[in-house]
């Protein structure tokens, strides 16, 4: 893991070479894979960020585990996570294995992402119970994140990976190729990304399977394998695969940063997000979930820059 991640930063630093001085105002924002939420999500910041006056580029890499020890060294500016992954990096807790980023910083909290383990609309798998012994997506082995995710899931049915059989796949957007292609009956994906909407379309329809129980001791179970956890109701017809009113795990997602990042570069980037939601929704629809005023949320153990403190006191945001 340590050398991957080295070799990774290093690979990275020599190609981007990008610029974090407030006097060019060229920036950097690390994304995952396209077709995953992140790029579309640093791809809507980036278009905002533009159009306030930075000139911003995205980066995509296969997941924030990989990009996370480039930003953390200032090889690029930004990055797109979930705040429990970047809590992680930042602590050298679960698979960092002691490899800690010191230098991660919180610009802004965003929507939260909603997570459902899809399968084909005309199967006969309804709940997760369903998938006992099934060919299901697993591993995930440039993606850490996952397998964790999927844990939180599996244990609101009382169930875990073991009850299902395991079709090893680099990451989401590799484990929505296995389904599509009809190696595994199901994939772990986030709503709104589009990679789901081309699964949608390439098997004739999806249903997006929910927790088996929205219990308080169901989400106390999901929480000691994803702490940040939280539960959250999708109306039918709201996202593809959401056939009916359904209950789903969602977690905060941040933009962030690295401290050495200037004050005024952050400023202006925690700026462009809070005044910016009319640009992100027309570059990704789910940004409508967005509340600017909801910027400053809970950071868990990772500080906020100075320079999105700084706008958050002159925006008024507490």
């Amino acid at each position: 893991m340590r050398k991957l991640i080295a070799s990774l930063a290093l690979g990275a630093t020599l190609t981007l070479g990008l610029v974090s001085t407030a006097s060019a105002q060229a920036v950097g924002i690390a994304t995952s894979n396209p077709g995953s939420l992140f790029h579309n999500i640093g791809t809507a910041v980036a278009n905002a960020a533009n159009k306030a006056g930075l000139n911003t580029t995205i980066q995509p890499a296969t997941s924030p585990n990989q990009f996370i020890p480039l930003l953390n060294s200032g090889g690029i500016e930004f990055g797109v996570a979930n705040l429990q992954e970047v809590n992680y990096a930042l602590t050298g807790e679960a698979w960092w294995e002691g490899n800690k980023n010191p230098n991660l910083r919180i610009v802004g909290m965003l929507m939260p992402l909603k997570e459902a383990i899809f399968v084909r609309k005309d199967s006969d798998i309804m709940t997760l119970a369903d998938l006992k012994g099934k060919p299901m997506t697993d591993g995930f082995t440039a993606q850490n994140t996952i397998l964790p995710q999927l844990e939180a899931f599996y244990s609101t049915a009382g169930m875990s990976r073991a009850d299902m059989t395991p079709v090893n796949v680099p990451s989401v957007v590799g484990g929505a190729d296995a389904f599509i292609a009809g190696d595994a009956v199901g994939f772990i994906f986030a709503h709104g990304a589009g990679k789901v909407r081309e699964a949608d379309a390439a098997v004739g329809g999806l249903r997006a399977l929910g927790v088996a129980d929205d219990s308080d001791a169901a989400l106390a179970a999901a929480k000691k394998h994803w702490p940040t956890a939280f539960f959250t109701v999708m109306k039918a017809g709201s996202s593809p695969g959401v056939l009916e009113d359904t209950t789903y795990i969602a977690f905060p997602q941040v933009v962030f940063t690295h401290a050495g990042v200037s004050d005024e570069v952050v400023y202006q980037m925690a700026k462009a997000m809070h005044e910016g939601k009319a640009a992100m929704v027309e570059t990704f629809k789910p940004f409508g979930a967005f509340n600017p005023a909801d910027m400053k949320g809970d950071p868990g153990v990772v500080d906020f820059h100075p320079g999105a403190l700084k706008f958050f006191a002159e925006a008024g945001l507490k």
